[in-house]
């Protein structure tokens, strides 16, 4: 095929009707193979998701599966779709992706919090982990040099460099998400691998920049005079000198005028910003660095955990991540030609530089680990994952590359080995060490142990999750309420719940994470906690007599639950507060909208009811704790009106456990509603109501109830025991309200709701009904998960105005429910007759 001349390549085509082939045109192509690169990269992404493999593996296996390995074996699909006069566009602007990628890199390292744990250890085994894999990289730098055809072209020096740093890298970015896959950020391995990658990462790019500076233009390189080299390097010191000095404090600056008292911030400073992003790279590339070592460098100078890094990841972080950077690493993908790897010697060689590779990270990490008093198994998984290449090994090998100092069958090999040392990251780490985190057998806790246990006598620990700031007046209402002044101090779990995503946004969320020390609590007041939501509730414990210890839980929303419980179990709370995924509020002309947080964290909220080792507790919020006419504070949490809505079971007894917490309160005014059937009424009536299993019911739009068996006449005398036992202790200061016989509970329920005369109803979730909620089971649930009264309340469409607090009780006799059906009390017989018919256990007539 004749050489194209691309000068010639013009941009954009006339149209295929006017004889012109968009294929043949730069700009049409360019969206042709990023189509083709995005689709490809994100369904191998797809199937390698259940491994909890990092993206970055299926976006280079998708170049791979485009380039000449594959797809590109077909001679004329390779020059129509990725022919070689598009090799530099396509590289361009995959390299922009990449310029602002290391600029998010470089906002992401922290390197001010290894400092405050792990300091030592971690700057010993980052030391041990880039020595040790840098010497070994030299050793097989000399074999391959002797044995690859043409790999002795380059200079001797900088391939050495090359080849060392080329094993020694540990990919930040990769790593972050690997950790937090596997739930193990923000134990003490985690930890002290976040704090040796982010020093192996800094000491990698000073690497590679000298590593660059050494190869110059790859050709001839070591017929170049050694003070050119020496220049650049110095050059290199005196941007780095003038970025920390200079710009970093006008970053500062910027970030100040960018607090979180304004409103937005000024486009002016992001526009700004982005284009010092491209000045720095372009700096570098004139001093003879890479420029992406110059994008990198003014990343971290931006300040971490502001309201101004948050906007500048969140304008850039999807285009760039989602679009640009996956053409990078396909375009490695499309340089790489497994075919070059020929016979058996190339493929030793390729093993050779894996086990090499992978020896000198593990053993150097693992001997250096045992030294600061590791446990062994630790210790060996922190050899594992500091083995982690990605991102950046990809990244090196291009400049390498791009350099001529790797020629195709290196480059090849080293791709491969990148590949094959992040893939098997995960299996090894979930195999070598994966801490329990199911949920454990120790005896499961609620409000009523208080009073009745010695270990837990008068002393309340409470769980309580928020999405954000609009879940924060209300729980502190809430909290205020239930904080006894005759008993000891109530201790508050505070866990701010950040979903852990694909963006890089999550890496900052998770070096905010690793400052509160999760699952260590801190407590408030030691260090700088620059978050809205601890910052509320920071002020709210000066008040005294509730002691609060905040956190982040990072994790994906299909295993956060496990974070909840695990914190539960661990912190042997009492019970469990979770946000609704609906909010409610009123704009100033006292009109009531809905904000819907995510329907997925429903699903979260399903499971923590399902597996939580304590009573839970569903705060649908409707203004609680927030007053209307200004804004909220600390002080305006003081005038509660509470309605505990009673129909019996133990949710509704677990609901008035909480009732008379609150009653203690001398500023909260509680109510209490019992609704009560007429005589011969009752569920062993002869019009009583009563519940059968129903298999093709929905979870999702049907009511679950208790399956066990319970003796109702017991229940009912423990009713009426806490019913009276309640009103002798708080007489004279809760309310007693009793409703007879109503014809309608619905009804009578909302009325509550819809008056306005209560800030919060308390009421159980019904797993084990009394004979009148039993008669709601067949109705269509909107939101099933808070049981029939819960449901009706916090449903958009009734009217109700007042917050609802929806209990549930876990008793071991009541972990299995089930979708049921009503029927009649005199269709039992026939019932029972016809289960047992088709041999079917009877269902006891105590169900209901």
């Amino acid at each position: 095929m004749a050489p194209v001349n691309i000068t010639s390549i013009k941009t954009a085509s006339s149209g295929l009707l006017q004889g012109d082939n968009p294929l043949n045109f730069a700009f049409p192509l360019l969206i042709v193979q990023t189509t083709l690169i995005i689709v490809v990269s994100r369904f191998l992404a797809f199937l390698i998701k259940p491994l909890r493999q990092p993206k970055v593996i299926a976006e280079i296996a998708g170049g791979i599966l485009l380039g000449p390995s594959a797809f590109g074996r077909n001679k004329q699909y390779l020059h129509k779709i990725f022919p070689s006069w598009s090799t530099p566009i396509l590289e361009t602007v995959a390299s922009i992706g990449l310029l602002f990628f290391l600029f998010l890199v470089g906002i992401e390292l922290d390197l001010s919090s290894i400092r405050r744990r792990n300091g030592r250890s971690a700057v010993g085994i980052a030391l041990a982990g880039i020595s040790v894999p840098f010497i070994c990289g030299i050793g097989v730098a000399f074999l391959l040099r002797k044995t690859i055809d043409g790999a002795d072209k380059a200079g001797f020096t900088q391939f050495l460099v090359f080849m060392g740093v080329s094993l020694s890298i540990t990919a930040f970015p990769v790593l972050a998400r690997i950790l937090a896959e596997l739930k193990l950020l923000t134990t003490r391995v985690g930890e002290t691998a976040m704090a040796a990658a982010a020093l192996n990462d800094v000491a990698a790019w000073i690497l590679l920049a000298l590593a660059v500076a050494l190869a110059g233009d790859g050709v001839g390189g070591h017929k170049k005079s050694p003070l050119v080299s020496i220049w650049v390097f110095l050059s290199g010191l005196a941007f780095v000198a003038f970025m920390m000095v200079v710009i970093r404090p006008a970053m500062n600056w910027v970030a100040r005028r960018s607090s979180p008292e304004q409103d937005s911030v000024d486009e002016a400073y992001i526009c700004l910003t982005l284009a010092g992003v491209m000045v720095a790279g372009f700096v570098t590339d004139l001093i003879g660095i890479h420029s992406i070592f110059g994008a990198f460098v003014f990343g971290l100078t931006i300040p971490k955990g502001g309201r101004f890094a948050d906007r500048l990841t969140e304008r850039m972080e999807d285009f760039v991540s989602g679009l640009l950077l996956p053409l990078y690493f396909a375009s490695s993908g499309l340089k790489t030609d497994v075919a070059k790897i020929r016979g058996g010697e190339a493929w030793g060689l390729l093993a050779l530089v894996i086990s090499t590779a992978c020896a000198g990270k593990i053993l150097g990490t693992f001997v250096v680990a045992l030294m600061f008093k590791i446990p062994v198994r630790e210790s060996l998984t922190l050899g594992v994952l500091m083995n982690t290449k990605g991102l950046v090994e990809l990244i090196v090998l291009n400049i390498g590359k791009e350099k001529k100092v790797l020629n195709d069958e290196t480059f090849a090999i080293l791709v491969l080995m990148a590949l094959f040392t992040t893939f098997i990251t995960s299996p090894l780490v979930m195999a070598i060490y994966k801490p329990a985190r199911g949920i454990s057998l120790r005896p499961r806790r609620k409000l009523g142990d208080l009073s009745t246990s010695v270990a837990f006598k008068d002393e309340l620990r409470v769980v309580a999750c928020v999405h954000g700031p609009p879940n924060v007046p209300s729980l502190i209402g809430l909290i205020e309420s239930i904080r006894s002044s005759k008993k000891s101090q109530l201790k508050l779990f505070l866990m701010h719940l950040v979903e852990l995503t694909e963006r890089s946004s999550s890496i900052i969320m998770v070096q905010r994470a690793r400052k509160n020390g999760f699952p260590f609590f801190n407590r408030l007041g030691r260090g700088q906690l620059h978050n809205s939501v601890v910052g509320a509730f920071q002020a709210y414990s000066q008040l005294g007599r509730v002691s609060v210890r905040p956190t982040t839980a990072i994790s994906a929303l299909c295993t956060m639950y496990e974070d909840i419980c695990h914190v539960a179990e661990d912190k042997r709370a009492a019970m469990i507060v979770l946000p609704f995924h609906k909010q409610w509020r009123f704009d100033g002309d006292d009109q009531e909208t809905t904000e819907i947080v995510g329907h997925s964290w429903r699903g979260v909220n399903q499971k923590v009811l399902q597996n939580a080792p304590c009573s839970v507790a569903v705060l649908v919020d409707r203004g609680f704790g927030r007053p209307r006419s200004q804004n909220p504070g600390p002080t305006t949490i003081l005038t509660q009106r509470i309605c505990i809505i009673f129909f019996g079971g133990p949710d509704d007894r677990e609901a008035l456990e909480l009732g008379g917490r609150m009653a203690e309160h001398p500023a909260v005014k509680v109510t209490i509603v019992k609704f009560v059937e007429k005589e011969g009424l009752e569920s062993n009536g002869p019009h009583g109501v009563m519940l059968k299993p129903s298999p093709s019911k929905s979870t999702d739009n049907s009511y679950s109830f208790s399956t066990s068996k319970m003796d109702r006449e017991k229940e009912k005398k423990l009713d009426e025991g806490a019913m009276a036992e309640f009103r002798s202790k708080w007489d004279g200061e809760a309310e007693y309200i009793e409703k007879v016989g109503a014809n309608n509970i619905i009804e009578g329920v909302l009325a509550i709701g819809r008056s306005g005369d209560q800030d919060l109803l308390v009421v159980g979730k019904g797993r084990f009904p009394s004979a009148m909620v039993a008669e709601l089971a067949d109705r269509q649930a909107e939101h099933a998960e808070l049981g029939p009264v819960g449901d009706i309340l916090a449903s958009s469409d009734h009217g109700v105005v007042s917050s609802v607090l929806v209990i549930q009780r876990h008793d071991v006799t009541h972990a299995v429910e089930a979708p049921m059906s009503k029927i009649l009390h005199r269709d039992y017989e026939r019932f029972v007759a016809e289960e047992s018919s088709s041999n079917v256990p009877e269902i006891s007539k105590e169900t209901v």
